[in-house]
């Protein structure tokens, strides 16, 4: 929707961050902790840019192409909501271009001395259901994880499917070497305003779940 209607998931009021800020938030707060350096090449997928409405679903969050990454969690958030200002939210949702992308950074990494956890915040909508299971295939050789986060009231079928605790993700015959995806409801772990977390712990422990050691 658009942001600036309250109907909407990126809706920010005065007194309470969006939904999808609340949830970047708290999550990144976890996770920040396990990164040295605190930069984080920060994508938003399923918008028009500027100046000529193309749609894209891998955007530099800064506007930065050359350098995608935010200073903490706190640089993250600002990217966001100075994109959310510029960028017109558009159809599709394709999650398999930034997979392939952060997995792309994965490869390069042969020597054990770096792991990559792609943090996905998503409404749960998909587009490209197919071509993301092959990329998630794909990576689940990589030294790399993905968090996905849902955020709103849908009913996250799809991303549980991704998370492939039931049944291993599989993709053309193919089955994933081992379960890299860990899928989180945001809305179980807050309260009924949807403005505050009920538990930092429990968030961290279930975010955290797959992630090895």
């Amino acid at each position: 929707g658009m942001p600036s209607q309250p109907t909407s998931l990126h809706y920010a009021s005065p007194y309470q961050l969006s939904a999808y800020a609340l949830a970047l938030k708290a999550v990144g707060e976890i996770i920040q902790d396990y990164d040295s350096d605190k930069l984080f090449p920060a994508y938003g997928f399923g918008a028009k840019l500027p100046p000529d409405g193309k749609i894209s679903h891998q955007f530099p969050l800064n506007n930065n192409a050359d350098n995608p990454s935010c200073a903490g969690i706190e640089g993250v958030l600002e990217s966001y909501l100075q994109s959310l200002r510029t960028v017109q939210l558009y159809g599709p949702t394709n999650f398999a271009p930034v997979i392939n992308q952060v997995a792309g950074a994965a490869a390069q990494v042969t020597d054990g001395s770096q792991y990559h956890v792609l943090l996905i915040i998503t409404d749960g909508v998909i587009s490209d259901m197919l071509q993301t299971k092959e990329a998630i295939v794909t990576a689940s050789a990589l030294p790399m994880s993905i968090i996905i986060v849902g955020v709103g009231p849908a009913e996250f079928e799809a991303m549980e499917e991704l998370d492939g605790d039931e049944v291993r993700v599989s993709s053309r015959g193919r089955y994933a070497e081992r379960d890299i995806v860990q899928f989180v409801p945001f809305r179980d772990y807050v309260d009924d305003s949807g403005n505050q977390v009920l538990s930092m712990a429990r968030l961290a422990k279930d975010v955290l779940a797959e992630i090895p050691e």
